[in-house]
């Protein structure tokens, strides 16, 4: 369905080039979540005689950036000015987030408090593939004084950024009163708003994200937050975006790709689908936040949905095509069309 998504929409390889190649023109804030990903490579030794278990080696391991702190590299990556605004609970956590940030010329302001959340995602894999994940998180409680420094922060640099990404992941730090008051200060500084609030192995609350622009959610995600579990995808996604007071949904459909929901100027629902442009995934961890990132940088950039939903699902299908979350090239995404 590509080629005739593109030619709906007269998108072609220069348009692309010339959306992408202006990114660096976007400033970028993303609050939200760190997670840190390791993937520990096994060799597989057999069955178990005692029991009923796969029995495997560890042989290397390596370490990624997840959650908020993947998102804002993707960001700086893809030539955006970016400031990563988060908290983290490990120490040890911290320091190798800050060290990963500077890699991609990334700002970050990360509160580090023992009281606070800190996650590391394991995942044991054999003959590229996932047998095994292990989430090591550490619960914290976000205090006043904290959300006091976070809303602090922000206020300082709103007037200078165009975009506010917030990457959810559910761990305690994005509270609906802190949502509530950051969504409050970019409104008035007239910063397009993304949102994406996952809950995938933890209950998510989608609900927080009132008058945003743009919500990624899942199927799942937004069936969950309207309690909705009969209805069709394009009713699904419009009951979601007046529910919320969004401007578009993106509805991700996992393999199936997405369903792009919009009002337009008539006030008549806009909707379209881009199936996944990668059929043989190696690792479909961070496809979402690709996704997320990009297509928010280009609505930010030129408030052209069929342009940045396509943009967005080129990057993550360049994300899927990998092991661990590495930060996405421009390069990438044109030799991806290209191609």
């Amino acid at each position: 369905n590509s080629p005739n998504y593109l030619k709906r929409y007269g998108i072609n390889f220069l348009k692309i080039k010339k959306e992408v190649r202006n990114f660096s023109k976007v400033k970028v804030c993303v609050i939200g979540d760190i997670i840190i990903d390791e993937y520990i490579n096994c060799e597989a030794l057999g069955m178990s005689r005692e029991e009923p278990s796969v029995v495997v080696k560890p042989v290397d391991s390596a370490k990624f950036i997840g959650g908020a702190a993947i998102v804002a590299s993707h960001a700086s990556s893809l030539g955006c000015n970016t400031t990563l605004i988060s908290i983290i609970g490990d120490l040890t956590s911290k320091k190798f987030v800050e060290r990963e940030l500077k890699k991609t010329k990334t700002s970050s302001s990360i509160i580090y408090d023992q009281n606070l959340s800190s996650v590391i995602k394991k995942r044991f894999r054999t003959d590229g593939r996932s047998m095994l994940k292990v989430n090591e998180i550490k619960k914290g409680f976000l205090t006043k004084s904290i959300e006091n420094r976070i809303v602090k922060k922000f206020k300082e640099i709103s007037k200078k950024i165009d975009l506010l990404v917030f990457s959810d992941f559910n761990y305690g730090f994005l509270t609906k009163s802190l949502v509530t008051k950051l969504i409050e200060i970019a409104k008035k500084n007239n910063i397009f708003i993304s949102a994406d609030s996952q809950s995938s192995s933890q209950n998510g609350d989608l609900s927080k994200y009132i008058n945003t622009n743009m919500l990624t959610p899942t199927e799942h995600e937004a069936r969950e937050c309207l309690q909705n579990y009969d209805d069709g995808l394009i009713v699904l996604s419009e009951k979601l975006r007046k529910y919320l007071n969004s401007k578009i949904v993106l509805l991700k459909l996992g393999k199936d790709g997405i369903i792009i929901h919009s009002r337009n100027k008539n006030k008549k629902w806009d909707n379209d689908r881009i199936k996944s442009l990668n059929l043989n995934p190696v690792d479909v961890a961070g496809a979402g936040d690709a996704m997320l990132i990009t297509s928010s940088i280009s609505m930010a950039l030129s408030n052209n949905i069929w342009l940045s939903a396509y943009i967005g699902s080129i990057a993550a299908a360049i994300q899927v095509g990998k092991v661990g979350n590495q930060p996405i090239k421009v390069n990438e995404i044109l030799s991806a069309i290209k191609n």
